[in-house]
């Protein structure tokens, strides 16, 4: 039996802070759509988010305090999300007041790179043939 095309796909699973907070992020100002939750003591807990084919999970934990305890969640984690036109991407999301540092060119992709509320590095990323290291504003004017 082959297992070559067992695996389908991954979807991140974040541990949040705040998952009220977390999902104003993600649905208000990212565009995701939640799908499904759990709520096993009335209060939001877990949940599946999506767009486009692009899937996410939060869980916020019981013992907020432990969680608290052990530092801060997302540095060092880097989710990339490959899209058609991360630049369009740039401009929804700031309209929606998330702060984005100036995309850059990198790898030959546009590269829109910023932290969600628990420092998870979310970077949208889309391809171009503009030379590496160029930023948006010395392309665009």
């Amino acid at each position: 039996m082959s297992t070559t095309n067992n695996i389908r796909f991954a979807v991140p699973f974040f541990m949040v802070r705040d998952i009220e907070a977390s999902l104003e992020f993600y649905v208000e100002k990212l565009g995701f759509i939640k799908t499904i939750d759990w709520t096993p003591c009335g209060k939001i807990e877990w949940c599946w988010l999506q767009r486009g084919d692009v899937s996410i999970m939060l869980q916020e934990p019981r013992d907020r305090e432990k969680f608290d305890s052990q530092g801060p969640k997302g540095n060092g984690v880097s989710i990339c999300f490959q899209c058609i036109d991360a630049l369009a991407l740039y401009h929804e999301f700031m309209a929606k007041g998330v702060e984005i540092k100036e995309p850059f060119v990198g790898n030959n992709m546009w590269v829109v790179a910023f932290p969600d509320p628990d420092s998870y590095r979310l970077d949208f990323e889309s391809p171009t043939d503009v030379p590496e290291e160029t930023r948006y504003s010395e392309w665009f004017k």
